[in-house]
């Protein structure tokens, strides 16, 4: 588990504090999930929107734009700990390193954190202590959740690329951990490395095979 945090203080002052925070890396078969949480700084950064929606080159500039002049925090929790909690967990534990790493840096907790999809860390995170409000849709709909999902998916691309170096067969750089034809292709041929999520039935699969 990892926490990250940038911090801005003097632009936020005493003004109400809204949280937003999103995810990435639910689904892919290897690799961390990455979650994000932001507080933005006003006026806010130009370009902020749904993180799946963006260019690639888009998307790094207003990464950078956010973490240089917003409030954030990461959290990441890595292979063992999702096969140990399920993907579920997992996501709900980096949301609350996120936020927590965010509350300590500025010394102030918010007033709501805007999470995005049906569900948050709330009653299901035991260290998760600050209201939450689910929002469908959120990384399209509310600014805060738009910048995290941007933050937590170039985060977690960074990652991957990196692992591309030390796991080679694998095509990370270019599907990010995700089961693409090309990645389970690699699995069946290679197995599965110490990257791979073992509680996810491709991965799980083609360890036995590859026994």
């Amino acid at each position: 588990m990892v926490m990250l945090a940038g911090t801005p203080h003097s632009r936020f002052g005493s003004t109400p504090l809204v949280v937003g925070v999103d995810e990435a890396g639910r689904g892919p078969l290897a690799g961390p999930v990455v979650a994000a949480a932001v507080a933005l700084c006003k006026p806010r950064p130009g370009g902020i929107g749904d993180s799946k929606k963006l260019s690639p080159a888009d998307r790094a500039k207003v990464d950078v734009s956010v973490r240089r002049r917003c409030a954030w925090g990461v959290g990441i929790v890595d292979v063992d700990e999702i096969d140990r909690l399920n993907i579920f967990g997992a996501t709900m534990l980096a949301m609350t390193l996120a936020v927590s790493r965010l509350v300590e840096a500025l010394g102030r907790d918010p007033e709501v954190v805007l999470v995005d999809g049906n569900l948050t860390p709330h009653g299901r995170c035991v260290e998760w202590r600050w209201a939450a409000k689910p929002i469908v849709g959120g990384d399209a709909r509310e600014p805060a959740i738009g910048a995290a999902s941007i933050i937590a998916k170039e985060w977690r691309d960074r990652l991957m690329r990196d692992a591309a170096a030390a796991h080679p067969h694998y095509g990370w750089e270019r599907n990010k951990g995700y089961g693409t034809p090309d990645h389970l292709a690699a699995l069946r041929e290679h197995g599965p490395c110490p990257l791979h999520r073992r509680s996810f039935a491709p991965v799980a699969q083609a360890d036995l095979f590859a026994a």
